[in-house]
């Protein structure tokens, strides 16, 4: 396999994890083809041998912490009252604890691939990861909608949300139940699948949804991949079926800080 299509099989990957640090696609997609364009620049920059994914990564770091942009985050088309909510959000918790979080909760790094990555000792990668779950913890709860149709993994859902200490408000199967359930509660956070028992996209009915509210959305498909090309429309924020308690938090925490709405035009791509 040539070094090109080994970089492909991490893109999707890496993607998300951009989108989740920047809290935006298009914040995302940018640092991710600087990534790009920085590699081919300068070739030497991963070395032959290294674990290409952790060269990826820590490459993608160097650009995120040298380049001017977006800042760390991503405000284009954010209004100023939701940009000032962003920022005091992204400020409860220290960027380089939330980047270990990610890499060890989103990207399923281990402990010494986080400290590469991230150019520290073994150590002090723990302790950013132990700082980050402790401000994580000390974020406000918030009212959740969970739109799934499968119900052992709606059940799974709840009890790591409640868990997270959020109210789960309803749970819905179809598009016609996640709009009734908005209509008697507007929540803080929408998780959906995407696709429903009626044969519903999750994402017509989060669209319909977000006409009237405004609030962040969480995708959860067991495909990410289909929805992570860089070619719109995508989700800024997505989690993997199956999901762990550790990528559920470090994915809702990244949704709250920025608080913004996930609009995706559907298409024919099932969950």
């Amino acid at each position: 396999m040539s070094v090109s299509q080994a970089i492909l099989r991490h893109l999707p990957y890496l993607r998300r994890f951009a989108r989740a640090l920047s809290g935006s696609r298009e914040g995302g997609d940018a640092y991710v083809l600087a990534t790009l364009e920085t590699m081919v620049a300068d070739p030497g920059r991963i070395e032959a041998g290294e674990d290409l994914r952790v060269a990826l990564y820590r490459l993608f770091l160097d650009v995120w912490t040298s380049s001017p942009i977006n800042a760390h985050t991503d405000h284009s088309g954010v209004a100023p009252a939701e940009e000032a909510g962003a920022q005091r959000n992204l400020e409860a918790i220290s960027l380089q604890p939330r980047i270990a979080f990610l890499l060890h909760a989103l990207e399923g790094f281990s402990l010494p691939e986080i400290a590469r990555a991230l150019c520290v000792p073994e150590a002090r990668a723990a302790a950013l990861i132990d700082a980050a779950s402790a401000e994580i913890a000390c974020q406000l709860a918030t009212d959740v909608l969970i739109i799934e149709d499968e119900p052992l993994i709606a059940l799974d859902l709840r009890a790591l949300v409640e868990e997270l200490g959020h109210r789960v408000i309803a749970v819905a199967r179809t598009h016609k139940d996640a709009v009734a359930a908005i209509a008697k509660s507007p929540p803080g956070l929408i998780l959906a699948d995407i696709q429903l028992a009626d044969n519903s996209s999750g994402l017509e009915a989060v669209n319909e949804i977000l006409g009237s509210v405004s609030t962040p959305v969480i995708f959860v498909t067991a495909y990410p991949e289909r929805f992570l090309k860089g070619e719109p429309p995508e989700p800024a924020f997505l989690i993997a079926k199956p999901f762990s308690v550790d990528s559920l938090k470090a994915i809702i925490s990244q949704a709250l800080f920025f608080d913004r709405r996930s609009h995706v035009k559907c298409n024919n791509t099932h969950n």
